[in-house]
């Protein structure tokens, strides 16, 4: 799994405001609500830069966090960074640790009050996603599991070609690539099908992207990447794209476009 995802600190740091406005606040109140009293430890899974540490931090008490992420530069950038603080403003604690998810264990989370993930379930396989919901089980500490695209997408205006594109990047995320096949839009209810079947209860709610003219800078990188994996999967859209993405991004400067980009955020945690 290590080096699957080849995103650079500059993406993660352009989607951040986003994602924080996205994710549901409301499931991660329940979470807080079912953490012990006194302080608790947090694992997070594909950390990246921390963005999921500096949006649930302040909502939390006194806490640990251990980032397990594949790249040692995205997690050196997550504890260099300047640090949340907790729901009675006192600092936070933080670790790294680099590795293979895939390669998970309940040890791997041993002590853990909380474990999170965003934006990881859609990249991983089969395989992979067994492994991490089989130690976060094992581990019997609440799972919040945030922004897992579902594969809606809505443009406004519409186009009638935003039809055939959003079927190509759909197909390219769930293509196989170096002996590899991502779960993409089938991630979460996989995973959510997965702790069901532990006896666990599962929490869903539908979080957005709305993308506008407040943020051109990310619509514009949002677009231009769905379009090249589109054009990826179905090299016969190629011609099209060319005149498909000009206009688009005419109206992108022009504040003429938006994009709502559908995603599900998963609270699970154990019966008692």
């Amino acid at each position: 799994m290590s080096g699957i995802l080849e995103v650079s600190g500059d993406w993660l740091a352009l989607r951040e405001p986003e994602d924080a406005a996205a994710r549901s606040l409301d499931l991660a109140l329940i979470a807080a609500e079912l953490l012990p009293d006194g302080p608790i430890v947090v694992h997070d899974l594909g950390s990246g830069t921390g963005s999921m540490m500096r949006w649930l931090a302040p909502v939390l008490g006194p806490q640990t966090w251990f980032l397990h992420d594949w790249s040692a530069d995205l997690t050196e950038q997550a504890i260099n960074h300047v640090r949340p603080a907790d729901r009675y403003n006192a600092g936070i604690s933080v670790f790294g640790r680099t590795g293979n998810l895939a390669d998970l264990s309940p040890n791997d989370l041993a002590g853990a009050s909380l474990v999170t993930a965003s934006a990881l379930l859609d990249v991983l396989t089969s395989e992979e996603i067994h492994t991490i919901v089989g130690a976060c089980v094992a581990a019997r500490a609440p799972v919040l599991l945030s922004l897992s695209v579902t594969g809606g997408v809505q443009l406004n205006p519409r186009d009638e070609r935003d039809t055939a594109f959003e079927d190509a990047f759909n197909a390219h995320q769930v293509r196989r690539a170096n002996g590899r096949r991502q779960l993409g839009r089938y991630a979460a209810p996989i995973a959510s099908g997965l702790f069901a079947d532990a006896g666990w209860q599962v929490r869903q709610s539908t979080t957005l992207w709305r993308l506008d003219h407040r943020r051109p800078g990310l619509l514009s990188e949002w677009f231009a990447g769905w379009v090249d994996a589109a054009v990826e999967q179905e090299p016969q859209l190629r011609d099209e794209a060319d005149r498909y993405r000009q206009g688009r991004l005419a109206q992108i400067e022009l504040g003429e476009l938006s994009a709502r980009i559908e995603h599900v955020d998963l609270l699970a945690w154990p019966s008692p």
